[in-house]
């Protein structure tokens, strides 16, 4: 079992960054694939990045690329996600998730095991 606490988020100006934080409880972390989704008013949850156990590979949402960056530090069971260039349509809740398995494409909320509570990210314009 693992427990997902997310941190972080906030109100920023657009431009902007900030970082986010996940923290796992746990001492099965280091061998799962970590992930961030979001989540905005009256839309469905969507994939955000997400990083291979061993750190050697990341993806993004084209919507993202070039402006997030996730990272991990297994020693310290967290994975980061750092938003830069934030814009109005970032607003969402931010989730951290964690998969088992890493097998498939880390992009569908379905192939993840354990899910944080969400932290707030508002970018005001």
């Amino acid at each position: 079992q693992v427990q997902l606490v997310e941190s972080g988020g906030g109100l920023v100006q657009a431009g902007g960054s900030l970082r986010l934080t996940c923290a796992a409880s746990g001492r099965t972390f280091s061998s799962y694939a970590m992930g961030w989704f979001r989540q905005a008013p009256g839309k469905e949850r969507e994939f955000v990045a997400a990083i291979s156990w061993d750190d050697d590979n990341t993806y993004y949402a084209d919507s993202v690329k070039g402006r997030f960056t996730i990272s991990r530090d297994n020693a310290k069971n967290t994975v980061y996600l750092q938003m830069n260039s934030l814009k109005p349509e970032d607003t969402a809740v931010y989730y951290c998730a964690a998969d088992r398995f890493g097998t498939g494409t880390q992009r569908s909320e379905y192939e993840y095991d354990y899910w944080g509570q969400g932290t707030q990210v508002t970018v005001s314009s």
